[in-house]
Formats: C-alpha cells, structure tokens, sequence
C-alpha cells in the first residue's frame, strides 16, 4: 500500500509542479485599506509557461504509466484539489493524464480566488471538499475554528521554512499550511536621482528636501493618502504597534494605536507635509503614485511585489530595498500563500506525504518559485534568489510579521487611515487623531 501511494504521490508531485509554473500570481493576501488595494499582479508567471513544460509532465505520466497500473491504484487514492480558476484548466489536463495511467484522477474544481474560502466553509453542508486547498493563510483561524484544516506535520523540514510563514499558518501551536510564498511592501528608490538607500525615515526627509531645493523631482518621497497598511512600517520603525505580543501571541489588549510609536510616525508624517514634501492636499491613489515615480516626478515609494510588472514595463531605473528603519528596524506584516489539507479529505494520508515528501523539496520549491516569481517562503530557495528585485522583496521582509488574523482588522484599518487624513491636513495633531482612532476601535 505504501508503495502505492508513493508512486501516486510521486505522480502528483509532477500535477502539483506543473501547475505552480503556470500559477496566476498571488492576490494581495489579508485585510488592506480600502484606500490602497494593491492591482492584480499581470501574467507575469503565465508567460513562463511553455510547451516544454507541457511535454515535461507527459513524458512523466508515460514513464509511470506501466508502475501505476501495476499497483492497481483505485480511485480511492484520487486526489481532490481546489483551485483558482486560472490554473484549473492545466490540472485538469494533467488530471486526465493521471487518470488514463492509473486509474485514479485528480478531481479539479475551478473556483474564484475570492471564492475558495467559502466554497470549502459551504462544503460542510454536504460533506464533500477537497483534500487540498491552495490560499491564503489568512484564512487559518477560520477555517480551524470550523474544523476544517488539518495539522501538517513538517517533522525536520519545520527549519527549511521562514519562521513568520509559519506563523501565519499556525494556531494554538499547530501548522496548518505548507506555505511556499510569502509578499511585503519594500522601499523602492530611483538609483538616478538617490545613490545610496536611506537607513532611516530621517534620512529620507532630508533626501527629499534636499532633491526638490534642487529642482530635480516634484517630492522626494511619495505615498498613497491615507493608507495604513503601506505607512504600517513606518509606524513600526518608529516603536508604534497595533497589538502587544503576549506569551500566547497577539494580546488584543494592549493596543498601541495610540502609543508614543505610533504618535511620533505620525509626527513624521506631519512634518513632512509641514516642509512641503508631501501634499496635503492632493488626493494620490495607487496610480498617481506610481506614475509620478515612473515619470521621474519622484524618487522614492513604498510598494510590493505586484508592482514589479508596472515598474519593468516603464524602463524607469529602480531598486528594491529594505524599508528605512529609525528608533528600530522596519517590520513590514506579510501576506503568506499555502497549501492546506482539508480537514474533509478522504485521502488526508496522501495529501500529507505529498505536500511533506514532494512539495518540500528543493526542486519542487524551486519550480514553484519560477512559477510564481514570489519570495519563496521556502529557506534554500529564498537564500538564492537571482532576481534583484525579488530579492529586494525578500530582503525588506526578513523582520516582517504575518497581518493579525482578526476579523477586527478592516475596522481598525479605517480608523488608522482617517486618522492619517486628519494629520496629513492638519486638522488634528498626531495624538489627538490617534487617540481619536483608538476610541473608535474600541466603541
């Protein structure tokens, strides 16, 4: 039986690979402001997938056809996987394929991004999901207070994987997801017009005063109005938090909206509308921004990896670098991407050798990542990542943290992004506003 089931995983493994290297770009993961929700990435990982691929993966499925139908596989070992809708079509090729060799197919379903977390919450009803689930980690505390994950045991490859990834799919000391990409916000700065990255968010004020007393740019560092989930490192950098960490994690108790980190952020901010560099009037959205960085209007931004494909197509020079810090280092939250074992599985034994002996593996990480050009979450890809500008990414989230999973958060974002208004026109001062802000929360 073990012999069985390792050949199919064997097989699977090829689906699984084959599928990461045409996977649509990972969505934004986690709660944003409504005030800048970061595009969908382009096809950027589509365009790498190619015929060879294709031919790989068959020529796999002819070289295991005669091993699988000898091991008399049933389809009591298929596979359920639920997907998004852009890498269903290939899987359920790949599916066919298996099924042809061994007479046990991989049941693809299509469904939305958007979608998967409620389509397995509304399986419950009938009894019938997947026994893999790709998504967010985002969506772990949902799912585990349903009992609708299960826990993976990564045994010794634990320390193969970013600890923050592993965070973000942990709960009450269990891992639920084998997480194999991870996203944050980084400075990205115009090598042109800034010859050496600014260490702090004191430096980058003097940058910008200094470049627009020479006429060189309009403002020297630009940002989205409002916006807390970008400023969010900044707040950090200056010692402000959302929530304390407790022995047992976040402690919702202690909030520090309202902190003297937070508040000195946001005097930051003030200041730097004060001295002209920021406008206090202008209304900057995520493409304002980004075209005045890509115009040469602006030298520097905060942004993420979604951006890449924008920033590539308007040949304006640009480097991908750690996020200044200033009393501390930077700590940017992180939006993670995984593989989940459904808690409805029929093969959970399966889906568990699969993801842990297959898809842990330096090759598999590695096509994954060339797939899905994301920093790997998985510690011997990261550490060798060619890319400059991946590894910048990579780089400005080495102190990140996974978003805290509340259901809280959208209310707190709202809070924290009028508050960032306020101070920005100068209507209220960074205490006042913050203090504002925290008793909205917490009413």
């Amino acid at each position: 039986m073990r012999n069985r089931i390792g050949l199919l995983a064997t097989a699977l493994m090829v689906v699984l690979l084959s599928l990461t290297a045409c996977a649509a770009p990972i969505q934004p993961s986690g709660t944003l402001p409504p005030a800048a929700p970061p595009p969908a990435a382009t096809e950027v990982a589509e365009e790498m997938v190619g015929e060879a691929s294709a031919a790989m993966v068959v020529t796999a499925f002819e070289d295991l056809q005669q091993d699988l139908v000898e091991t008399d596989a049933s389809s009591e070992t298929a596979l359920d996987i639920w997907v998004d809708e852009t890498r269903a079509p290939l899987l359920a090729q790949l599916g066919a394929e298996f099924e042809a060799a061994a007479g046990a197919p991989v049941n693809v379903t299509p469904i939305a991004f958007s979608q998967i977390l409620a389509a397995v919450e509304d399986a419950v009803a009938t009894g019938e999901g997947p026994d893999i689930i790709v998504g967010s980690a985002g969506w772990t505390d949902e799912l585990v207070a349903r009992d609708l994950l299960l826990p993976i045991d990564l045994g010794e490859k634990q320390t193969s994987f970013l600890e923050s990834a592993l965070d973000a799919f942990a709960v009450d000391g269990e891992i639920y997801g084998l997480p194999y990409a991870t996203e944050n916000v980084a400075l990205v700065y115009n090598p042109e017009l800034v010859s050496e990255a600014p260490a702090t968010w004191s430096e980058v004020a003097e940058i910008a005063a200094q470049l627009e007393a020479d006429g060189v740019v309009q403002q020297g560092f630009v940002r989205q109005t409002g916006d807390p989930y970008h400023f969010y490192p900044i707040l950090s950098a200056f010692g402000g938090y959302l929530f304390g960490e407790g022995a047992d994690g976040l402690d919702v108790n202690d909030l520090g909206i309202d902190g003297e980190g937070a508040q000195a952020a946001y005097a930051w901010l003030a200041e730097m509308v004060a001295n002209g560099h920021l406008n206090a009037d202008a209304l900057v959205d995520y493409d304002i921004m980004h075209g005045m960085f890509e115009s040469g209007d602006a030298a520097m931004i905060v942004t993420g990896p979604w951006a890449l494909p924008r920033l590539r197509a308007s040949g304006i020079p640009f480097v991908v670098t750690e996020l200044p810090g200033e009393v501390q280092p930077a700590t940017p939250y992180i939006g993670v991407q995984g593989f989940m074992i459904s808690a409805l599985a029929e093969n959970s034994e399966l889906a568990q050798q699969v993801l842990t002996d297959f898809v842990a593996t330096d090759e598999v990480m590695q096509e994954i990542f060339k797939g899905d050009p994301r920093p790997s979450a998985y510690l011997p890809v990261r550490a060798v990542i060619e890319d400059p500008d991946l590894y910048g990414f990579a780089l400005a989230g080495e102190n990140g943290v996974p978003e805290p999973r509340l259901a809280a958060m959208s209310q707190i974002w709202d809070d924290l992004d009028q508050a960032l208004q306020e101070v920005s026109r100068g209507e209220l001062t960074p205490a006042d506003a913050l203090t504002q802000a925290c008793l909205l929360y917490t009413s």
